[in-house]
């Protein structure tokens, strides 16, 4: 019971910060950030000296921790665990931003508090992140794009809170289950099934377009495919009909030779006519025809 006391930011040296399941209230200490041991990277820092001066071989320490959402007991790597567990408590406030200065934190469980705000962008610093709970909350907000850069990031829980907007997309985001999301009436975008409201716009200006297009195109290639094989059908159809049958072959050149000589005569008549009318036209002028 009761809150945190800010005391505890004086163990540097601490690895695992484990005091889940009790009745703890107030704030989240802003002083976490002092635990330089959860700070520095994987290697390097004052893990790495308390590693160098501490005798593991005579005595091996044993802790069940909950880390990926399941107990798991760890010796032999247990100093090169670096987690946060605050879960289960009645802690409210927001997240203190210092907290994601902890680049070296592997696991950060802040679930099923009374936590509000936002979550800060500068959660995209903390690289090492591997597991993330902050379900079961007040939280609000949009989850920052920086939680893209979590690229070890494998266990995700922002379920039951009341984030909002678009899920950042990611290499690792949209790959998680969409329980890990679920419970944020306000959320869209893969890998929940709800699409955001800018994407339904896309889609319904884009829709009619696409489709009116399709048809138009359908239409244009069936003219020019009917067009086409209609006169190839009527070509070959009076074609065959003129190699097949000598009467109608016969009927059709006749035909055609009345034509020609039509066409010959009406011309020689217009040319006739109208070599007369320039000789009347030549004569009234006084020039010689």
């Amino acid at each position: 019971m009761g809150d945190i006391p800010p005391q505890i930011c004086q163990l540097s040296f601490l690895r695992v910060l484990d005091l889940a399941n009790n009745s703890l209230s107030g704030t989240i200490p802003k002083c976490l950030n002092d635990i330089s041991a959860m700070a520095g990277g994987r290697s390097g820092g004052h893990i790495d000296v308390l590693v160098a001066d501490y005798d593991y071989d005579t005595y091996m320490e044993s802790l069940i921790l909950n880390i990926k959402g399941r107990d798991s007991e760890y010796k032999k790597i247990l100093r090169y665990v670096r987690m946060i567990d605050l879960s289960s408590n009645n802690l409210s406030g927001s997240i203190p931003i210092e907290i994601f200065s902890l680049s070296g934190l592997q696991s950060l469980n802040l679930s099923h508090n009374h936590l509000t705000g936002m979550i800060s962008m500068e959660i995209g610093g903390m690289k090492y992140l591997e597991s993330l709970d902050l379900s079961g909350n007040n939280l609000s907000g949009e989850i920052p794009q920086t939680m893209a850069n979590l690229t070890f990031l494998g266990d995700l829980n922002l379920s039951y809170n009341n984030f909002s907007g678009r899920i950042p997309s990611g290499t690792q985001i949209q790959t998680f289950n969409p329980l890990s999301f679920i419970g944020n009436a306000e959320l869209c975008g893969a890998p929940l099934p709800k699409n955001c409201p800018e994407d339904e716009e896309e889609e319904e200006t884009q829709q009619p377009i696409s489709v009116g297009e399709n048809r138009e195109f359908q239409e244009i290639a069936w003219f020019y495919i009917g067009k086409g094989s209609g006169f190839f059908v009527g070509l070959w159809g009076v074609c065959g009909c003129l190699f097949f049958n000598k009467a109608w072959r016969h009927a059709y050149f006749q035909y055609l030779d009345d034509i020609k000589d039509s066409a010959y005569v009406v011309i020689a008549i217009k040319l006739k006519w109208l070599h007369q009318k320039l000789g009347i036209y030549n004569a009234g002028n006084g020039k010689p025809i």
